[in-house]
């Protein structure tokens, strides 16, 4: 087989991630079918109180490029995921910062009495910590209790590096942030980063510190609890996945995250919200699946270089 395949739309030859079936070696591309759609996302809208550095969606202060999502929004879904009979049993919020909409409690308060677990991605800065917001996330935690999850991004677990992402003195307003909801009783996870090099088991160590110094009931050692994401850069060669990549790397297709979850996204100027297959290709249009969640059970192909790093390969390789 030639190193190349041939698109015969325009016979030139096809680069890596271009076809949506094949590969630019011409093998069939792999993909994956909504086995059971665990966890639905919904993304609260770009806006942020901060700019991160590397900000995979390109939060920031002056980024609505997609746009708060409504309660009623929200709650559409939540119908549609009762009449299509998905197996959904979490809820999860991310953002941008969710805490910049100002619907996020009555969002939560919807899915919780509906009995779903909710999960909210948030930096515990500013936006959390206005005086309406914490009055309405008392009261959830007062009605629900561990139904609610708070996934704190804290970079490092050394002040030095998170500030270096996130702005000098951010830590410490998170850190405060944590302190509050230590101190309310909410249930708290944290999302890391790797960019510093750190091996998995000094992050770990160096957050279980963290966490005993300041009596944050985290278990730094579940990695469900204290996620440590790889920097997501596009400039680092990766494998396209094949049909064939299951088998030689012994991963089944129910290990992706795209086999179990999907995401509600509200673009600038769209009538309506959008279901996305990844939470972490907002902006890619063949990752789009439609507008309802009966559109968005079909199968999805593994053409990014996200598939590949992110959801199957996990620093093993199946090309040669």
């Amino acid at each position: 087989m030639n190193d190349q395949s041939f698109d015969t739309n325009h016979a030139k030859p096809l680069g890596k991630f271009e076809h949506p079936d094949i590969t630019a070696k011409g093998e069939t591309r792999a993909s994956v079918p909504l086995i059971g759609a665990t966890t639905l996302w919904f993304n609260t809208g770009t806006l942020c109180n901060i700019e991160c550095v590397n900000c995979y969606i390109e939060s920031s202060p002056t980024n609505d490029a997609l746009v708060y999502i409504t309660p009623e929004e929200v709650v559409d879904y939540l119908d549609q995921i009762k009449a299509r009979n998905w197996p959904t049993t979490e809820i999860g919020f991310t953002g941008g910062e969710p805490f910049m909409n100002p619907d996020m409690i009555d969002m939560t308060r919807a899915c919780l009495e509906r009995g779903y677990e909710v999960l909210i991605l948030t930096n515990a800065m500013l936006p959390m910590m206005r005086k309406s917001v914490k009055a309405g996330l008392l009261a959830l935690q007062a009605e629900f209790g561990d139904n609610l999850t708070m996934r704190v991004s804290l970079d490092h677990f050394k002040a030095e590096y998170h500030d270096t992402e996130r702005g000098r003195g951010s830590y410490n307003v998170t850190i405060k942030g944590m302190q509050w909801l230590r101190d309310n009783g909410f249930k708290m996870a944290v999302a890391g980063r790797t960019v510093w090099g750190d091996s998995d088991a000094q992050s770990r160590a160096g957050y279980n510190a963290l966490f005993a110094e300041h009596g944050f009931d985290i278990d730094a050692h579940n990695p469900a609890m204290t996620v440590l994401f790889p920097e997501m850069d596009m400039s680092v060669k990766v494998p396209e996945i094949t049909t064939a990549c299951w088998g030689i790397l012994n991963k089944k297709k129910s290990d992706v995250m795209c086999s179990s979850s999907r995401m509600v996204v509200k673009r600038k100027g769209a009538s309506k919200p959008a279901v996305l297959a990844c939470t972490l290709l907002a902006y890619s249009p063949e990752f789009e699946l439609g507008e309802t969640l009966e559109q968005a059970e079909g199968d999805v192909k593994l053409n990014h270089p996200h598939c590949a790093k992110f959801c199957v390969l996990g620093g093993a390789s199946c090309s040669g």
